[in-house]
């Protein structure tokens, strides 16, 4: 494998695509930032990449509801194109308004429950306020490839739309079952509880979804902010640390790709 290429999509209102463009060429990848009406016009431009990321930001303003536009936009004009990208065993990632994007799109969890149509959406935060804080995450699967199943991280969140529910209590069983869940938010001894340890108020704690591939994973803390060590809040008193907990994502879908193609 010569060369992992990545695209970050982008939109009006989006405002992670640089800082998430540094992360993917950080860990190795080569990362171009696309505007999604391009993509729109020509879905060739996915051959040969390996790696689409839906970044953070606020796209369109969350005017409807946070990332439901740009959500629509991928349903009436990517779909096709991106199941096909998956199916090709290529990677997805969605950070924040880009986890609600693939959440209102079916992408995530995949729509495989019962009940049919989306079951799983993203809404307001119960604090009915912007949350801008760190947070601890746990990891819940090995499946995923985006993920280091035993590390616990801790990355930031900037979102006012952040709270996963599910349709009711046989979903969020069957996302548990199916192992969907990627991430769960604890405190810094890996357990669950309620605010602010749970920042959004999040069924079941969840801080990130993942499909039934372990290929496309969404979650609402941004690791983009988080790949180098001098980002940590207490980056001064941390002895031996080399890079941010974000990194580990970057950089293990980039070993994955390189794995496997």
């Amino acid at each position: 494998m010569a060369e992992v290429k990545a695209i970050v999509l982008r939109a009006a209102g989006i405002n992670c695509d640089m800082e998430t463009e540094y992360a993917l060429e950080a860990a190795g990848a080569s990362a171009d930032r696309v505007h999604i009406n391009r993509m729109i016009e020509d879905k060739g431009l996915l051959d040969g990449v390996h790696i689409v990321v839906f970044p953070g930001g606020f796209s369109y303003g969350d005017d409807v509801a946070a990332g439901k536009i740009l959500a629509n936009q991928v349903i009436h004009h990517l779909s096709d194109a991106l199941r096909k990208f998956i199916d090709e065993g290529k990677l997805v990632l969605g950070i924040c308004n880009g986890f609600q994007v693939l959440v209102k799109a079916g992408i995530l969890p995949g729509n495989n429950s019962s009940k049919g149509g989306q079951n799983v959406t993203i809404t307001y935060n119960d604090s009915g306020k912007f949350e801008d804080r760190w947070v601890y995450l746990a990891p819940q699967t090995e499946r995923c490839v985006f993920i280091e199943a035993a590390r616990q991280i801790y990355l930031p969140i900037a979102h006012g739309e952040g709270k996963v529910v599910t349709y009711d209590d046989e979903v969020l069983e069957q996302l548990k079952a199916e192992g969907h869940v990627a991430f769960k938010y604890v405190d810094e001894n890996g357990q669950e509880g309620e605010y602010p340890v749970n920042p959004n108020g999040s069924v079941d704690s969840i801080a990130g979804l993942t499909d039934s591939t372990g290929r496309v994973l969404g979650l609402m803390p941004h690791p983009e902010r988080h790949v180098r060590h001098t980002q940590h809040p207490h980056w001064s008193r941390l002895e031996g640390k080399k890079e941010g907990d974000g990194m580990g994502i970057f950089a293990n879908a980039v070993r994955f790709i390189r794995e496997n193609f």
